[in-house]
């Protein structure tokens, strides 16, 4: 056997040495790095620090408890003027949306000379057939005196007084046409049916109508009925008379009334309730078939404690609300009163002056220490009514 060269053995004995000096300097510069992350971190638990958060003082309060209602306003009466008994093109249109008119003012007329012809000419038939009628009756009369000196036979007198009996018959008939035809004259010029304000122009001149069809619509907005439904089970809630606050959303609003009148029963599909508040509005300010809301008073005031209701987890009737005690908080459950904007109304059990959190609630645990922040305010205390 051959010896390896002392070179060679020397060489790779350098090699080595060098590998395992840098695992070594890397296995300390590591050892290091470890030791500085440990003496910078914190060896004690996060949950003996105080969680940071939002907290608000509940406060004393009354609550009246009440219901809403939507509903819409629709005029004291309302007419869509066309003709009845006439099918015309339209002559004129007198009036536009906005106006006010009197009863008896004219709003358009029609092409109406075929029914005027048809007039005269049913009034010349009706004078032609009176003067037969005059003449016929006459003629029976004459023949009535002839017959006490059997100068005619009594079927010959029978016979005239039937002729007359006949003409007097077909006179009726003829005034009778005569009048429905004066009726379709008459449809040729229409007239507000009451004082109110054009609130609708379907047609303009030139346009043909039928029976029914409305050219113009009058309405009467001196007094407004605002039309809801409610629940079967207010029915008592809204007995007529009953005082009420009513919230206009087109003029931004409150005005106040009552109840005017309630259904006495129920819709069988939607198991609602019917009822109508009347609103004076003698400026003409509310416009109709626009939407409004309804409060009424549901019952007496009662103390009630009051907090931010974003503070709360409300299930049903129940709230929940994480109260801090010491620099402990804890979670606690209360009865539902209602609620009114961003504010909610609970039992008393919550004293006045508590301190519950806002913000922050997602990382609380029942018992945790918290470092409490700026509080926020909730409205002054005073008596409050709401819906629930």
């Amino acid at each position: 056997m051959t010896a390896a060269p002392a070179s060679t053995t020397a060489s790779g004995r350098w090699v080595q040495g060098v590998i395992a000096g840098g695992v070594l300097l890397v296995v300390a510069s590591g050892g290091l790095m470890i030791r500085r992350a440990e003496a910078r971190m914190s060896k004690r638990a996060l949950s003996s620090e105080p969680q940071p958060a939002l907290v608000a003082e509940a406060k004393h309060a009354m609550y009246r408890a009440s219901r809403a209602y939507g509903g819409t306003f629709e005029s004291w009466v309302e007419a869509g003027v066309g003709p009845q008994f006439l099918s015309a093109y339209v002559d004129t249109v007198l009036v536009r949306p906005g106006a006010v008119v009197k009863q008896g003012d004219v709003l358009a007329t029609l092409d109406c000379r075929n029914a005027s012809a048809a007039t005269q000419a049913a009034g010349m038939e009706a004078r032609a057939i009176a003067a037969r009628q005059k003449a016929v009756a006459d003629e029976a009369a004459r023949v009535q005196s002839m017959l006490k000196g059997a100068f005619v036979s009594p079927d010959e007198a029978e016979q005239q007084v039937a002729r007359s009996k006949a003409q007097e018959a077909e006179l009726a008939a003829q005034q009778a046409t005569l009048a429905r035809s004066t009726l379709s004259v008459n449809d040729c010029i229409l007239r507000a049916p009451f004082d109110g304000e054009v609130s609708r122009r379907a047609y303009d001149p030139g346009g043909f109508v039928r029976p029914g069809t409305s050219i113009v619509t009058v309405v009467d907005r001196s007094t407004l009925r605002l039309v809801a439904d409610a629940p079967e089970t207010d029915f008592d809630v809204l007995r007529p008379g009953t005082p009420v606050r009513v919230r206009v959303y087109a003029t931004d609003q409150e005005v106040g009334g009552t109840v005017s009148r309630r259904s006495p029963s129920t819709d069988p599909e939607t198991r609602t309730i019917h009822f109508e508040v009347d609103v004076r509005d003698p400026k003409r300010e509310i416009p109709t078939n626009t939407t409004g809301e309804v409060q009424i008073d549901a019952g007496e005031p009662v103390p009630a404690t009051e907090v931010p209701l974003y503070a709360a987890s409300v299930r049903g009737e129940d709230a929940s609300l994480w109260v801090v005690e010491g620099d402990q908080v804890h979670l606690r459950g209360f009865h539902v009163l209602g609620e009114i904007g961003g504010s909610l109304f609970v039992d008393t059990s919550l004293a006045a002056g508590a301190r519950v959190v806002l913000e922050g609630r997602e990382l609380l645990e029942e018992g945790d220490r918290v470092a409490a922040g700026a509080a926020a305010t909730t409205p002054e205390p005073n008596e409050r009514e709401g819906a629930r």
